[in-house]
């Protein structure tokens, strides 16, 4: 064989006896076969087996199988992103003609996708109010093919009763799915209480450093594993390896992450919640939370995320205060090992429901950093509130 040759063609090594902890990184598009009958028959090697590296490699098949597990489900997909999770859980199972219907305090980008995509494609979107179950029952038709989740519901963390959502979709034919990134398959568990979809953006907790975006689907059925498949294939959608490998990284810090950040967030909130310049803590883990009931029955445990809304005098001036701020990042997202802050609107994404609070709020993400450090960055963002409201109220006189 010439050097050439050589260059090209990588010898076999063997691999017997070298059992790493870390999983490798499988890269690969094209997949080599021993000779011609096993090309021709690439199609019988079903879903465990490896035709194309757009369909899995070892790498994203070792994900896939634990968040499988994890979730209680019959299979999972990875995607680019959270977005294209839920993009995905919900394309295979609609056409023209159809409805859906997205629990009114959904992610945003769902809002978006319903009134724009999924319209352009005929299919009739409508949104519901996410605590009422009777609200939900009457907007149910005929054509209802999904209803669609979020709990806690995205920046304002309402709790939705799901196994009774689920008794309602199914019993009009529908399909129950829930968007889980908040809670993370350790400390809910959609599949167990009547969903047939769930998504996660691997993105945020799962994968905790803050550098990869990635998303996964896990079904209930191999019924809806298959319809998922096809679509994904169709529209050429694959997850990297090397991404995969730090979201494996990732997760296996998940359940200390997670302690951590929903006990700060927990102590945070309690204090927080008796501040005058806070008017509420949003945060289904504080016994006062109207969701808490249901938070208890059928939560895991909670998150380091939670909303704070102000007072009508307060409002006007977050954001200047954010600016007061040393150790808490402003930036989109939450789930990594920095604590972040994000001012937020919520009024232009309510349909079904109204916001009453001023149509200003505050994100937190709470990451690893000490906490007394973090509380006194807080009492920064705090102090600079209660400053510029003085200021304000000595000038209105």
């Amino acid at each position: 064989m010439s050097d050439l040759t050589q260059c090209v063609v990588t010898p076999k090594v063997p691999t017997e006896g070298f059992d790493p902890l870390g999983v490798a990184i499988h890269r690969g598009s094209t997949i080599a076969f021993e000779d011609a009958a096993a090309y021709a028959a690439r199609g019988d090697r079903g879903d465990s087996g490896y035709a194309y590296g757009l369909y899995g490699t070892p790498t994203t098949r070792t994900l896939e199988e634990k968040l499988t597990r994890l979730e209680g489900g019959c299979r999972s997909f990875l995607v680019p992103s959270g977005q294209a999770a839920n993009t995905m859980a919900l394309l295979p199972f609609l056409s023209a003609g159809d409805h859906v219907l997205l629990a009114d305090t959904v992610y945003p980008p769902m809002r978006d996708l319903a009134r724009n995509e999924l319209v352009r494609m005929g299919v009739v979107a409508d949104f519901f109010d996410p605590t009422d179950l009777d609200d939900l029952r009457s907007r149910m038709l005929p054509e209802t093919k999904i209803v669609w989740c979020e709990s806690p519901g995205s920046t304002t963390m309402e709790i939705m009763d799901i196994p009774a959502v689920a008794d309602i979709a199914h019993g009009g034919g529908a399909l129950l799915g829930v968007d889980n990134t908040w809670a993370t398959p350790l400390n809910l568990k959609p599949l167990t209480l009547g969903a047939d979809l769930v998504t996660e953006a691997l993105t945020k907790y799962v994968s905790g450093h803050s550098d990869v975006l990635m998303g996964s689907i896990s079904v209930r059925s191999a019924e809806l594993a298959a319809r998922i498949k096809a679509t994904i294939g169709r529209m050429g959608i694959g997850a990297s390896p090397d991404d995969a490998a730090l979201v494996l990284r990732g997760f296996e810090t998940l359940g200390l992450r997670l302690r951590h950040s929903e006990a700060v967030a927990g102590r945070f909130a309690e204090r927080l919640a008796r501040h005058p310049m806070i008017r509420r803590v949003l945060f289904p883990a504080l016994p006062s939370s109207p969701g808490h009931a249901l938070f208890k029955r059928d939560f895991l445990g909670g998150s380091g995320v939670f909303t704070l809304t102000f007072p009508d005098r307060v409002a006007p001036h977050v954001t200047a205060a954010l600016d007061a701020l040393k150790l808490f990042v402003i930036g989109a997202s939450w789930g990594g090992t920095r604590s972040l802050v994000a001012p937020m609107t919520v009024a232009a994404n309510r349909s079904a429901t109204r916001w009453i609070d001023p149509d200003i709020t505050l994100r937190v993400s709470i990451g690893l950093e000490d906490e007394n450090e973090l509380w006194d960055d807080m009492q920064r963002f705090i102090e600079a509130l209660a400053n510029q409201s003085r200021r304000r109220r000595w000038f209105d006189t």
